[in-house]
């Protein structure tokens, strides 16, 4: 579909516009004969509008809704097979596939006879035909003759020899006869005869009827029925491909069923051609259709004695998802079966029986197929096993190894559910599940009731030989027999709870200037940084405490603002910081230095110096180049944390630099800094308007 590869959200609109849920369009689909979620990818309004994945019977589940060519945007139906035809129904089926004709729709395949191949064992030559004949032993000898429209050929020392209509063998014969005479050593053995078609004649054929180009061709000796099909194009979807006639000049007639070769390969029907020839194409002849669980949905035609088990076997038999119990015929009545109110459709639901013997007649898929008779124009529609989630089912959840939804049937555990789901994880409470349950009543509003279903250690697969559990420390299980069995009804949601404060031990890590560096596990929800360097023998004299980086991974948080040195001498305090897991702290090496870079004269690294400010270090550096930003300079320091300068009006306080922090002095940004003179105008013109204000209010 063009629109689809072009604005797909164009289609989602006109499918979410078109009045109907996309219930009541699911719906729609499966009484057509469609999958109902054949549209689920157009239907979902939160979907982008990028190329959706569509399901294979999109196409079809989109004109069935009435998505034609007609809408305003010039929505346009096109074939996702090039070559010369759709091989697409038109009028009431337009759309739907008509079973075999995508074979003649590939331009690239034309299905030409192999001329290069030596012809069949039974080819007979005739006028037109080149023969090569070759002598070899006591003589060496080559004639290479064409065979006259009289239909024999002129070999010296031997005359005219007739070969018209004669296989290769029967012409080898022929040969050895009538040359042993001049020579002699063909009879002694002395001398061989081979001969050879060097090139094949053309044979004129015509080819009529419900073809895409009907007319003459010429057409190799060897060419077949199909040859001429694809010759002419191939048949048109109004074609029958179960009948196709070739009128011979002698008065017989050949009648070729392309449906052993095109569901079977089988080709021994395909008969080759002689000239004159004339290939009919007849109208298609009683055909149905074939929707929805099918391996192959199309149409098919049917001879006189085919019926419903042959249509459903050329359709490929039934899918996986098939619903195998029943199938439903959608048929047209016939003019005298209908009558006054009555209306001009009829659906039959047909039974299918379910046979294990495959011996049996008419079976197909595990079911027998009632021998019923199809009527032209008929629609058979194979439903699909409903979605899980419009069955009956059941729910797991919590803490299980695969929660989802499962089938549910009748007898159905809770130990079953859980065995599906795969069992219980670490951590969950084996004392009790909790169900909910629709209720039987519901005049006080209520949605379900809830269950305490009690469990025990059986449902782990953790126990020695008398049966006693085996697994993680923590509260003690029932042992295994005491819970009694409890049956799930449907639509029951099970929610397999967790112990009461359960949870995984986290890890942090500590690394630099530590005596023992490394992972280290969390006690408790209250470890704090000041416990984890107790637990790796505190900081080494050569660590920088005011440079401690404390990095939190939990939810992306990055660094954490910390005060090692407050949080070693206050354990009690907020300085001293809860640990997470993921957390890493990091004591860097103490460095008396201070970094200098960018808009200075020359970027340089200074020992740092107590009580010196950010003028010594600047001065150090050369100072400010000309087109430095002073306003904007920063200071960066050993634990990550940086300052930038602070000013109220006509003042301004720069941040101090300390041991191992580096200052960075931008360049200013061309016309981004406001002058002086602008700057203090506005200032005084505001000083100007608040005294005025005081002044009124006072003499007022």
């Amino acid at each position: 579909m063009r629109l689809l590869q072009q604005d797909p959200g164009r289609i989602r609109e006109m499918l979410l516009g078109s009045g109907l849920s996309p219930e009541e369009i699911r719906a729609q689909l499966e009484a057509a004969g469609y999958p109902s979620t054949a549209l689920d990818q157009l239907l979902d309004a939160t979907a982008s509008d990028s190329i959706p994945v569509l399901d294979p019977f999109a196409l079809g589940a989109l004109q069935a809704l009435g998505v034609t060519a007609s809408t305003p945007d010039g929505l346009q139906l096109v074939p996702t097979r090039t070559g010369l035809r759709t091989g697409v129904m038109r009028g009431p089926q337009r759309g739907f596939p008509i079973f075999g004709m995508d074979v003649f729709t590939r331009a690239t395949s034309q299905f030409q006879p192999l001329l290069a191949a030596p012809p069949p064992e039974n080819y007979r030559i005739g006028p037109g035909d080149e023969i090569v004949i070759v002598l070899t032993g006591e003589v060496e000898l080559a004639y290479q003759r064409v065979v006259t429209r009289e239909g024999f050929v002129v070999i010296p020392n031997a005359g005219q020899i007739f070969v018209a209509n004669l296989t290769q063998a029967d012409l080898l014969a022929l040969l050895r006869a009538r040359l042993s005479g001049p020579y002699s050593g063909i009879s002694r053995g002395t001398t061989t005869v081979s001969v050879s078609v060097a090139r094949l004649r053309t044979n004129q054929i015509y080819v009529t009827g419900e073809v895409a180009q009907a007319g003459a061709y010429q057409l190799a000796a060897v060419a077949t029925i199909t040859n001429a099909l694809y010759a002419a194009g191939g048949p048109t979807d109004l074609a029958n491909l179960r009948r196709i006639r070739v009128q011979r000049r002698n008065g017989d007639v050949v009648t070729l069923d392309l449906y052993p070769y095109l569901l079977w390969g089988d080709a021994s029907g395909d008969v080759v051609l002689e000239q004159g020839d004339v290939v009919f194409v007849p109208l298609r002849g009683r055909s149905v259709q074939v929707h929805g669980a099918v391996v192959r949905p199309a149409v098919y035609e049917l001879t006189e004695s085919e019926d419903l088990s042959d249509v459903l076997e050329a359709a490929g038999g039934f899918a996986p998802q098939a619903l195998r119990n029943r199938l439903t015929i959608h048929r047209i009545l016939r003019p005298a079966e209908r009558g006054p109110g009555l209306a001009e459709r009829q659906a039959i639901d047909l039974e299918l029986r379910p046979a294990a013997d495959s011996v049996v007649h008419n079976f197909l898929g595990g079911v027998v197929i009632p021998p019923i008779g199809l009527q032209d124009g008929d629609s058979i529609v194979v439903h699909y096993v409903p979605r899980l989630e419009d069955g009956y089912y059941v729910t797991i959840e919590g803490l299980v190894r695969a929660p989802g939804l499962f089938p549910w049937h009748p007898g159905m555990t809770i130990r079953e559910l859980i065995a599906l789901a795969r069992g219980p994880t670490v951590g969950a409470d084996l004392r009790q599940a909790e169900v909910s349950r629709l209720p039987a009543e519901r005049d006080d509003g209520q949605l379900a009731e809830r269950l305490r279903v009690p469990l025990d250690s059986s449902y782990l697969e953790l126990g020695d030989a008398d049966g006693a559990f085996r697994g993680p420390p923590g509260i003690s299980f029932p042992p295994p027999g005491a819970s009694p069995e409890f049956p799930l009804q449907p639509l029951d949601e099970v929610r397999v709870l967790q112990q009461p404060n359960f949870e995984m031990p986290g890890s942090v890590v500590v690394t630099g200037e530590v005596p023992i560096p490394g992972r280290y596990t969390l006690l408790t929800r209250a470890d704090r940084v000041a416990d984890l360097l107790g637990r790796a023998g505190g900081v080494l004299e050569t660590g920088h405490v005011d440079g401690a980086r404390l990095i939190r991974a939990a939810d992306a948080l990055g660094r954490i603002d910390l005060d090692l040195a407050a949080a070693l001498e206050e354990p009690d305090g907020d300085d001293n910081v809860i640990l997470q897991n993921g957390d890493s702290l990091h004591i860097p090496p103490y460095s008396p230095t201070v970094v200098v870079r960018g808009a200075v004269n020359s970027p340089v690294t200074v020992m740092y110096r107590p009580g010196e400010g950010l003028d010594y270090y600047i001065a150090n550096a050369g100072g400010y180049t000309a087109d430095a930003d002073e306003g904007r300079v920063s200071v960066r320091y050993a634990n990550g944390s940086a300052r930038t300068r602070s000013k109220f009006l006509l003042w301004s306080s720069y941040p101090e630099p300390g041991p191992g922090s580096e200052i960075l002095v931008p360049a200013e940004v061309p016309g981004t800094n406001t002058p002086w003179w602008t700057v203090t105008g506005s200032l005084l013109s505001g000083i100007g308007s608040v005294a005025a204000l005081i002044i009124a209010v006072w003499r007022g």
